[in-house]
């Protein structure tokens, strides 16, 4: 396993257990997230994660996100996961792209 897929499993773990500072460790301070293909910017910076995820933690105890593959090569990681246990019901197939820098997730994409 090379670093950025070490960096994607471990933000993973964190999520399915809802520990929000363990999530928040991953990324850079300067992370950005976008939607794939139209490239636009979702939010940035980690106080806004902490917020979006923090409240998303706390609305979905349940949730849960199932690796269903992951592709790698050098810095970028691709995860195809299923979720479940949200609170409104819904069962969502997620294909999110992650680029590492140094150590920590700079850039996400999530495929819409």
């Amino acid at each position: 396993m090379n670093k950025a897929e070490e960096l994607a499993q471990k933000q993973l773990d964190a999520y399915n257990n809802g520990d929000i500072d363990a999530f928040i460790d991953v990324y850079a301070e300067d992370v950005q997230v976008f939607d794939f293909p139209s490239n636009e910017l979702k939010f940035s910076g980690l106080a806004e994660m902490r917020e979006r995820y923090g409240k998303l933690f706390k609305e979905n105890p349940n949730q849960h996100a199932a690796l269903l593959s992951r592709m790698s090569k050098g810095k970028i990681v691709f995860d195809h996961e299923h979720v479940t246990g949200r609170a409104n019901g819904q069962e969502v197939y997620a294909i999110a792209m992650y680029e590492v820098e140094g150590d920590k997730i700079k850039n996400v994409w999530f495929v819409r």
